[in-house]
């Protein structure tokens, strides 16, 4: 078992990330039928003009993000849960140290302690928008 975690407390992790994961399942099912609806397929079949086109294209465009988006969220709780069962779960990926267990409270499937986080996340940001 984990040292650092109790087992009240890993459990406490694990019941959240299994929550998280229907849940995650259960919207990326409402976004698949809702992309399917009747109501979607007449907009697509009336699109008459350029600007009823960029529409319809914009729909698709958000539900494949809101997919994207949920199937990334649950790949990373499913990476947790196999660290949970060969023992790493809650170790900093970068230093080793233990994950604070407030942080994995708040992002259970998180593979960075709040200092290596931080330091990614200077060190990977992109600037978007325009520049010079």
């Amino acid at each position: 078992m984990n040292q650092h975690l109790d087992a009240r407390q890993l459990e406490e992790l694990k019941a959240t990330m299994r929550n998280r994961s229907t849940q995650l399942r259960e919207e990326i099912r409402q976004t698949l039928l809702k992309s399917d609806s009747e109501q979607y397929l007449q907009i697509a079949n009336e699109v008459r003009d350029l600007e009823d086109d960029s529409f319809a294209d914009l729909m698709v465009d958000v539900n494949l993000a809101e997919i994207d988006r949920d199937l990334d969220e649950l790949r990373a709780i499913e990476a947790a849960m196999l660290r949970v069962a060969d023992m790493s779960y809650g170790r900093c990926e970068q230093c080793g140290t233990p994950i604070e267990f407030r942080r994995l409270q708040l992002t259970p499937f998180a593979t960075r302690c709040f200092d290596c986080q931080a330091s990614y996340e200077r060190t990977h940001y992109q600037r978007t928008g325009h520049t010079l």
